[in-house]
C-alpha cells in the first residue's frame, strides 16, 4: 500500500500551537509511523523584547512566555540575575521560591494527566470536552470510565487549589511578581503557613489516593504503551529545587542503554537552526552567545523551534528524565513511563514542600539587596519547568540587557532535525508507533501528549522595540508592518 501522510494541525490539548506531520506505512504487517516532523507554527521573540531593558524586569517579562509554567520562567530569570549580580538569597527566600515553584509543578502535573492526556484513552459522557473525539482504541469498561471521569472533575478542583496555595506566598498565580534578583518579595506570617498547610495536606492526599492509582490503572489497561515511544532514550535534567548546597532533583544525564549518571556540562549545549526559520549565521551557537534572527521562508526550514543539542546529541527532558537521573524511577522510556514517573514525582515534590514549609521562619525576609552591576556581566539560570530543562542566559552592559536567550523544554523535546539531519526527540519517538486507523491516529496523540508540549514556551510573536515597530511573519517572509 502507498505511504499515508497524516497531519494533526493543530494538536489540541497542549499549550500553544503545534503541528505534527507523520508518514504511515505497513512494516512487518503492522501499520505504523515511519517518519515525522514536528512544526512550531508561531515565532517567539521574547529574547528581543528583553534587549535594552532594565535586567530586573526579566522575571516579570519572561514569566509571560507561558501561562502554564510562568513560575518556572520567573525562577530561571531570578536565578540568572542572582548569578549576574553576584547575590545569594537568604534561606527564607529560597524556601518560598521552592514552595511557589512546587505549587506550579503540582498544578501542571494534575493538568497534564487529567485534562490534557486522559481524554486520549477514555470516551467519557456525550458532551464537551469529551466529544467530539476519535472513538478508537478504547479499553475501559463503564465502571472504569465513571471512575476516571469522577477523578477528572476532582482534578479540576485540586488544580485550582494548587494555584491558591502558590498564591499565598506568590501574591497571585499565574504570573507571580514575587521572584526577584536576590530572593523573594514575601514575608511569611503564621496564618500563611497554616493556610498553605491546609491546602498542601489535601493536595498530597489527592496525589497519593487518586492520581497515582489512576495512572497505575491506565498503565494496567494499556501495558503495550510501556513499549511505545522510546525515541533515543537519552535523558537530561538541569536539576531543580535548591536545598542547601544541592537540589531536590540533581542535574545530570542518562544515556540510552546505561544506568550511569553522567555529569552535566552546560558548556556543551548549542542551538542548531538548519531546519528552523532562523538565520543560519546563528547556527550551532551556545546560548550565551546566541541570537534570535528570524528568516522565513527558508529552503530547509520547517519550524519556529530551534534544535538544542548537548554535545551534538539529542536528549529528552521532563519528569521521567528528572526521576531517572535522580535514581527515583527504575522503569524504561515510553509513553506510559512518562505518565508513571510524573505521578510519582508529584508525590516526591509535594512531600518535600512539607519540609520547605516547616523551614520558612515567620517574619523572616526572603531578600538580599541586589544592585544592577555597572560593569558588563553575564549570568545563567538553570532550573526545570514541569516539562523539563529550562535555561535563561543574560548579558548586562551599561546596566541594560544587551542579550538574552531562553532555551525551553519543548525546544529540546519537539525540536526539528539538526544540522546532520537527526530528528528531534519527539520526532524520533513517533517512529514505530502503531496506528490502527490512519484517519484517526489517536496513538500518535497519546505519544505527543506524553511529552506535554508547551509551544507557548517555544514559539511567540514579538514587538521588538518600544517605538511601535511590528514584524509580520507569514508564508511570504518577514517584513516590517506599519505601527
Amino acid at each position: 500500500m502507498p505511504i499515508i501522510t497524516a497531519s494533526i494541525d493543530p494538536v489540541t490539548r497542549i499549550e500553544g500551537h503545534l503541528k505534527v506531520d507523520v508518514e504511515i506505512d505497513t512494516v512487518d504487517g503492522v501499520q505504523q509511523v515511519v517518519d515525522a516532523h514536528c512544526v512550531g507554527t508561531l515565532f517567539r521573540g521574547f529574547e528581543k523584547i528583553m534587549e535594552g531593558r532594565d535586567p530586573r524586569d526579566a522575571p516579570n517579562i519572561t514569566s509571560r512566555i507561558c501561562g502554564v509554567c510562568p513560575t518556572s520562567h520567573g525562577m530561571a530569570a531570578a536565578l540568572t540575575l542572582d548569578n549576574a549580580f553576584g547575590v545569594t538569597p537568604p534561606t527564607a527566600g529560597i524556601m518560598m521560591r521552592n514552595l511557589v515553584h512546587g505549587a506550579c509543578f503540582l498544578e501542571s502535573d494534575i493538568l497534564h494527566f487529567y485534562i490534557l492526556s486522559l481524554l486520549d484513552y477514555i470516551k467519557g459522557p456525550a458532551m464537551a470536552p469529551w466529544q467530539p473525539g476519535w472513538d478508537t482504541g478504547r479499553r475501559l469498561d463503564s465502571a472504569t470510565e465513571s471512575r476516571l471521569v469522577g477523578s477528572y472533575l476532582k482534578a479540576i478542583e485540586i488544580r485550582r487549589k494548587c494555584h491558591e496555595m502558590g498564591a499565598i506566598y506568590g501574591g497571585k498565580l499565574p504570573h507571580t511578581p514575587s521572584f526577584i534578583a536576590g530572593g523573594f518579595t514575601a514575608v511569611s506570617t503564621a496564618q500563611n503557613k497554616t493556610d498553605f498547610q491546609t491546602l498542601l495536606t489535601e493536595i498530597i492526599a489527592f496525589i497519593e489516593e487518586t492520581y497515582i492509582p489512576d495512572v497505575e490503572l491506565l498503565g494496567a489497561l494499556y501495558p503495550d504503551y510501556y513499549n511505545i515511544g522510546k525515541g533515543y532514550g537519552n535523558l537530561m535534567s538541569y536539576g531543580v529545587f535548591q536545598e542547601g548546597a544541592g537540589t531536590l532533583f540533581a542535574p545530570g544525564l542518562v544515556n540510552d542503554g546505561s544506568e550511569a549518571i553522567q555529569a552535566l556540562d552546560i558548556g556543551q549545549v548549542t542551538e542548531q537552526v538548519t531546519h528552523s526559520w532562523y538565520d543560519d549565521a546563528t547556527n550551532d551557537k551556545h546560548p550565551s552567545v546566541g541570537d534570535t534572527v528570524p528568516q522565513h521562508p527558508k529552503a530547509e526550514g520547517y519550524s519556529w523551534l530551534k534544535a538544542p543539542r548537548y554535545s551534538g546529541t539529542n536528549y529528552e527532558c521532563g519528569p521521567l528524565a528528572r526521576m531517572r537521573v535522580n535514581g527515583d524511577y527504575a522503569g524504561g522510556v515510553s509513553v506510559m513511563d512518562r505518565h508513571m514517573a510524573r505521578s510519582q514525582e508529584a508525590f516526591k515534590i509535594a512531600s518535600a514542600m512539607q519540609v520547605w514549609l516547616d523551614a520558612v521562619e515567620v517574619g523572616a525576609y526572603g531578600y538580599s539587596p541586589a544592585a544592577v552591576p555597572t560593569a558588563e556581566k553575564s549570568g545563567v539560570g538553570l532550573t526545570e519547568a514541569p516539562r523539563g530543562a529550562l535555561g535563561h542566559w543574560l548579558t548586562v552592559k551599561e546596566e541594560k540587557v544587551a542579550a538574552y536567550q531562553v532555551v525551553t523544554p519543548t525546544c529540546w523535546n519537539c525540536s526539528p532535525r539538526d544540522t546532520v539531519g537527526n530528528r528531534g526527540p519527539m520526532e524520533e519517538a513517533l517512529i514505530g508507533v502503531p496506528v490502527k486507523k490512519a484517519d484517526q491516529p489517536v496513538e500518535v496523540l497519546r505519544l505527543i501528549h506524553s511529552f506535554d508540549p508547551c509551544l507557548d514556551c517555544a514559539t511567540h510573536v514579538m514587538r521588538p522595540d518600544r517605538k511601535g515597530k511590528v514584524y509580520i511573519v507569514d508564508r511570504t517572509g518577514v517584513r516590517e508592518a506599519d505601527a
